[in-house]
């Protein structure tokens, strides 16, 4: 999850031009790490319908292509919706039930890691249920005064055990974490 040194992960309206964007090996490295453990790539709507996956599918074609891009759209993509009734994207399916139920069945079937590029409200909902078993949180060199978070759901104060730190040269640090079941 992207996120500004303050703990925001948008703006008050979803707005993401507070990110960052100076890539270098070490980071694409670790975007790879992760498209390459993972087999299904789990996505709110709105993220969805603003135009994530249209993005990567234009960005996949272009010459030279993002190296990560067409990892991205190869991946199954599941898309977590109360609105849509069909897919209009290439490579995604729908889950429109109850959001422990659908993860839990996903995580019965055989495969790789699950991984969620967000946005803010469907990454809430699934921190609010105790579904998420590793945050990496990508902080970005940039703060601002208001904005959409991810942890304001907690019910109570939630620990957890470090896995790394790893600050990267383009400026991005990456935080990952694993939720303590105490």
């Amino acid at each position: 999850m992207q996120m500004t040194i303050n703990g925001y992960v948008g703006g008050l309206n979803g707005e993401s031009d507070w990110m960052t964007w100076n890539p270098d090996a070490e980071f694409i490295a670790f975007l790879d790490s992760l498209l390459d453990t993972s087999d299904t790539l789990l996505l709110g709507r709105k993220l969805a319908a603003t135009g994530f996956i249209n993005y990567w599918e234009d960005a996949a074609e272009k010459d030279p292509a993002p190296p990560f891009a067409k990892k991205i759209t190869s991946l199954p993509k599941v898309v977590f919706t109360k609105t849509l009734g069909q897919s209009t994207w290439n490579n995604t399916t729908l889950a429109t039930g109850n959001i422990a139920e659908e993860i839990a069945n996903l995580k019965r079937q055989d495969g790789k890691d699950i991984l969620v590029f967000g946005g803010a409200d469907f990454v809430s909902s699934l921190i609010k249920e105790g579904l998420i078993d590793e945050y990496h949180l990508v902080i970005n060199p940039t703060a601002m005064g208001n904005g959409m978070t991810i942890f304001n759901s907690l019910g109570s104060i939630q620990k957890f055990t470090p896995i790394q730190s790893k600050l990267y040269p383009g400026g991005k640090t990456v935080l990952s974490f694993k939720p303590k079941n105490d």
